[in-house]
C-alpha cells in the first residue's frame, strides 16, 4: 500500500514493538514509509551498530530515538546515573543517525511534593546534557507529557513548562517535542506552538488519539489515529504554520494493537494517517 501520503508517515518503534526490528524495517520499505522512531531497549538488545546498519541501508530515516531523561532525582549518585545514562542516549542517538532524543523528565522523588525543584533539577542536568549533544548533532526534544503522570513520570506537564526549560539554552541542544495525545486539552498550546517555531525549537512532532475509557494504569492508553478526539489536522495545521516541515511520527502504546499482527496495524496506521492527517 504505497501512497504518496506516507511521504511524511514515520512510525515509532513503541507501535508496533510485536514486530522484531529486521521485520518492521522490511514492513516499512514494503509499503513506502520512510521514517521510523527507534526505542533504546529494543536497539540495544538487537545491537546498536546493527541497528544502525539495517536501517541505513534500508534508506529509512530515523526521526527520533526514545528515550532520555529521568533527570529529576535529588539523591547525588542517583542523579550521576541518570547523566551518565544520558550521554549514553545522546551516543546511541548519533550512531543510529537521528538529530533528535526525546526526553521525558522524569516524575517526583518517593515522598517528594516540590514539582518547582524537580523542574530546576531537570535545567540543571540540560546545562549539562546539551552542550555534549549539540557537539554529536543531536537536539534534546523535552517532551511534556499529559498531567496524569506528573506524579510519576514527567514533572513536564505542559508545552509553556516545556518551553520555558528550553529556552535557557540555545535551541540546536534543547526544544521541544509537540505530541497531540498530551497537549491537544489545552488551549494556550497552539500559541505555545507558534512560540516554539519562532525560535526553531519544534524537534518532533508526535501523534496518537485520546480514547476512553482509559486503561487501568492508563500508560497504555494512546489510542490509533481517528478512533478519538483529537483533531489531527487542526493540530498538523499548528505546526506547519510555526515552520514544522519534517517528518510526523505516529507513537502509539495500546494493548489492543500490539495483541494484533504487527505489519496489520502497520497498514492500519499508515492508511488512518493518510485518512485522519492528509487529507
Amino acid at each position: 500500500m504505497t501512497h504518496a501520503g506516507l511521504s511524511r508517515f514515520s512510525v515509532n518503534q513503541m507501535t508496533v514493538k510485536q514486530l522484531p526490528l529486521p521485520e518492521l524495517v522490511g514492513a516499512c520499505a514494503e509499503l513506502g514509509v520512510g521514517g521510523i522512531g527507534l526505542w533504546r531497549e529494543p536497539v540495544r538488545a538487537y545491537g546498536l551498530e546493527a541497528a544502525a546498519q539495517l536501517v541505513r541501508e534500508a534508506g529509512l530515516t530515523v526521526t527520533t530515538l526514545c528515550r532520555g531523561g529521568f533527570l529529576t532525582a535529588a539523591d547525588p549518585v542517583e542523579r550521576a546515573e541518570a547523566l551518565r545514562d544520558n550521554h549514553a542516549a545522546v551516543d546511541e542517538a548519533a550512531a543510529l543517525g537521528t538529530d533528535t532524543l526525546v526526553l521525558v523528565s522524569g516524575g517526583l522523588p518517593a515522598g517528594d511534593k516540590d514539582l518547582h525543584g524537580a523542574r530546576e533539577r531537570v535545567a540543571d542536568a540540560l546545562a549539562v546534557l546539551g552542550p555534549y549533544a549539540a557537539e554529536r548533532g543531536v537536539r534534546l526534544a523535552i517532551e511534556p507529557l499529559h498531567p496524569m503522570f506528573a506524579a510519576d513520570r514527567c514533572v513536564v506537564s505542559t508545552l509553556t513548562q516545556a518551553l520555558d526549560l528550553a529556552e535557557r539554552f540555545p535551541a540546536d541542544q534543547v526544544g521541544v517535542a509537540v505530541d497531540t495525545y498530551h497537549i491537544w486539552w489545552d488551549d494556550r498550546a497552539p500559541a505555545e506552538i507558534a512560540r516554539a517555531g519562532a525560535s526553531g525549537r519544534i524537534h518532533t512532532f508526535q501523534l496518537a488519539d485520546w480514547t476512553t475509557p482509559l486503561p487501568e494504569g492508563v500508560l497504555n492508553g494512546r489510542g490509533q489515529i481517528g478512533d478519538g478526539a483529537i483533531d489531527m489536522r487542526e493540530w498538523k495545521g499548528y505546526v506547519e504554520a510555526a515552520g514544522y516541515s519534517g517528518l510526523i511520527e505516529v507513537e502509539l502504546f495500546n494493548d489492543a494493537l500490539w495483541a494484533r499482527d504487527g505489519r496489520e496495524v502497520l497498514e492500519e496506521t499508515a492508511a488512518r494517517f493518510v485518512e485522519h492527517v492528509v487529507r
